[in-house]
């Protein structure tokens, strides 16, 4: 059995160590944010970009940022030096704190802060090589999932549905737009172009999104961030997902109807080749 390594609140410690009271707010109201970054070849992947994230999504929750970046840069280190593998997810939640239960603010509580490092899943092969299968649901999210909170009830409920229709994720859908997955970024290639819905309040600002981005840029593929009606999902060519885990996934099926000819597109298959060589390479 692998240990994961922990960190709580100042101290560095095995996962199965770490205890929290049941008064801090992140358990009794979800009052909290989190990050997550994959580490290859113990380098952190474009940590600045997920530190930024993750200091804006204190921010945007009003909680007083604990540490300043070089000590969020030490911790990540820490974690990466203490673990026995070579390419991880590293995992930071920070919460309002531990209070008395009240819907307001404490005056006077200290942030809570977790992180540990698991070993990062690779993306099987098969999955790889066939795709994936997706589903479509109602987006019934609130309104700012561009912060990264741990609240994620509709997302869990989401992505049990794609569970049990053996999918592996959901596609949110809002007013007759497809937004991202349910723990995702969505593509969707039509005619040679890909589409991704801008960056607004509804979508999280994917850190792997951006790359894939800066890639289809270097592979000289037009590309356009713009609202991708649902419609577009079960006539487009290839439509792909991305994550830190998942890095960029093609999917073959969506509400059990086939994608394109059934098998991972041109595009893609580009794209996943071109990420395999860069992501060694990005800034850490």
């Amino acid at each position: 059995m692998v240990q994961v390594q922990a960190f709580l609140n100042g101290e560095y410690m095995p996962l199965e160590e770490c205890h929290i009271s049941p008064l801090d707010r992140g358990f009794i109201f979800g009052d909290g944010i989190y990050e997550l970054l994959p580490v290859y070849k113990n380098k952190p992947f474009y940590l600045q970009q997920h530190l930024s994230r993750l200091e804006r999504s204190i921010g945007e929750i009003r909680i007083n940022n604990p540490y300043t970046k070089s000590e969020w840069e030490a911790l990540v280190e820490t974690l990466i030096q203490q673990s026995s593998d070579d390419n991880l997810a590293i995992y930071i939640q920070v919460t309002r704190g531990i209070a008395p239960r009240d819907h307001a603010f404490p005056k006077d509580a200290a942030a809570s802060v977790f992180a540990m490092a698991n070993p990062l899943a690779i993306v099987p092969q098969e999955q790889l090589q066939k795709g994936v299968a997706l589903i479509t649901a109602k987006d019934e999210r609130w309104q700012r999932c561009d912060i990264k909170v741990i609240s994620l009830l509709a997302n869990i409920l989401a992505i049990q549905d794609a569970v049990q229709a053996s999918a592996v994720e959901a596609i949110m859908v809002r007013n007759g737009f497809a937004l991202e997955g349910a723990a995702s970024n969505l593509f969707v290639v039509r005619d040679g172009e890909v589409f991704t819905h801008p960056k607004d309040n509804l979508i999280l600002p994917g850190i792997t999104r951006d790359f894939v981005l800066e890639l289809l840029s270097e592979l000289n593929i037009p590309y356009t961030e713009q609202l991708i009606p649902k419609e577009w999902l079960y006539s487009a060519d290839e439509i792909w997902i991305t994550s830190s885990t998942k890095e960029v996934l093609a999917a073959t099926k969506i509400d059990q109807q086939v994608v394109g000819n059934g098998a991972p597109g041109e595009v893609w298959e580009k794209t996943h080749a071109l990420y395999q060589q860069r992501k060694m390479q990005a800034p850490f």
